[in-house]
């Protein structure tokens, strides 16, 4: 694959995806080919499955079904989107990937990162992003901003207990904390262009 995987992570609120849509922008202003999507989504398939994951109304949702599901949702999303783009040459922006697993599922659930980790390697095989950009906001902080922005937008994960949320945080910090190489931490309790700002610069740095 010829082109450039970059993923954006986050808890909920960081602002992430207000964030990839201002440096998408930015880089189509320059002159780069940039191919925009998320996860759960991206292509139809994907998107159907994420309608089921964050539905309010699935709360006897089990926690191993919830994570099959996104591990099958990134792998159709992987086939059928970002590697024929990557393949391409382009540049592929994701709104999040399998940190989101790892962080969520893994250790927020208390499935377990290794078996997290297990059921997404099955599904994307051997594609990892180059590098990833994680927006680092507290919990309550980032739950504040949702519950006075996006209010009729809330998910089935946004409803999660404030002790749920601080686990996921937990998670991403771990990761953080074991691939440094790839993960690279912003400061998303700064303002929106100052957090924009931030990702362009790390993004061209990483374009380089």
């Amino acid at each position: 694959m010829s082109g450039t995987f970059i993923t954006f992570e986050g808890p909920e609120g960081a602002g992430k995806t207000t964030i990839i849509h201002m440096v998408q922008q930015k880089l189509i202003q320059e002159g780069y080919t940039i191919v925009l999507t998320r996860e759960p989504g991206g292509i139809r398939i994907a998107e159907q499955i994420r309608e089921i994951i964050l539905n309010p109304s699935n709360t006897e949702m089990d926690a191993r079904t919830e994570a099959l599901l996104y591990a099958a949702a990134r792998r159709q999303h992987l086939v059928e989107k970002v590697i024929p783009e990557l393949n391409k040459g382009n540049i592929v922006l994701c709104d999040r990937f399998i940190d989101s697993s790892l962080a969520y599922q893994g250790n927020a659930r208390g499935i377990g990162v290794e078996d997290i980790f297990a059921i997404n390697q099955f599904a994307i095989e051997q594609t990892m992003p180059q590098a990833t950009l994680y927006f680092d906001i507290e919990p309550e902080v980032g739950l504040e901003r949702i519950n006075n922005g996006r209010k009729d937008e809330i998910n089935r994960l946004d409803l999660e207990s404030l002790d749920f949320h601080y686990k996921v945080r937990d998670g991403y910090l771990s990761l953080l904390s074991e691939f440094p190489e790839r993960i690279r931490r912003i400061d998303a309790n700064q303002s929106v262009e100052k957090v924009c700002e931030e990702a362009y610069k790390q993004i061209k740095l990483i374009l380089k």
